[in-house]
């Protein structure tokens, strides 16, 4: 099974697959988190910078993961096309060829969870972007997103408040 977690920054996804790593009912999974550091530190330009090449980058490390058979990760295609889509360095052309493709994708998950941003504070980890007009603008992007592809998401939830809150709705959409 493919679960993705789809959210702006800072909403507590990369918290999430690390708790769900940690449970006896995820023992048989992979489990991802986005690389945005290391990616940073080789060059590639993140946030409002990001390029077509950068976006490439990030939409491979996604497919990827769907290659895998049972995977949790903390990032989505929708994710992916919401960056690259809030981009003031690529061009309209370059969002518009880089979302027909990266769509196309969508179906390969079996689940994607919407993480919201209700409740949760902004934090600095020193990669993401801290401007919170940015952050909101990632977040509409993204439901937007799930909105246009929602005929291509086979199971869609919504998880909200506290990690473990959030595991036991995640729990009860999976039927566990």
């Amino acid at each position: 099974m493919k679960i993705g977690f789809c959210g702006t920054m800072s909403v507590g996804k990369t918290t999430l697959v690390k708790a769900l790593k940690e449970l006896p009912e995820f023992k048989d999974y992979n489990f991802r988190t986005e690389r945005s550091k290391y990616l940073m530190e080789q060059g590639i330009p993140l946030n409002t910078d990001s390029t077509l090449k950068g976006q490439l980058v990030f939409l491979a490390e996604r497919s990827m993961e769907l290659m895998q058979e049972n995977i949790i990760t903390d990032r989505t295609i929708l994710d992916v096309i919401a960056f690259a889509k809030a981009s003031d360095s690529m061009t309209h052309t370059e969002k518009y060829d880089f979302e027909s493709l990266a769509c196309l994708l969508i179906k390969d998950y079996d689940y994607i969870f919407y993480i919201s941003p209700e409740g949760v504070d902004m934090e600095d980890n020193g990669v993401r972007e801290t401007d919170l007009e940015y952050r909101k603008l990632i977040d509409f992007t993204i439901t937007r997103q799930i909105e246009r592809y929602k005929s291509l998401i086979k199971n869609y939830g919504i998880l909200e408040g506290t990690t473990e809150q959030r595991i036991e709705q995640l729990k009860f959409q999976l039927g566990l």
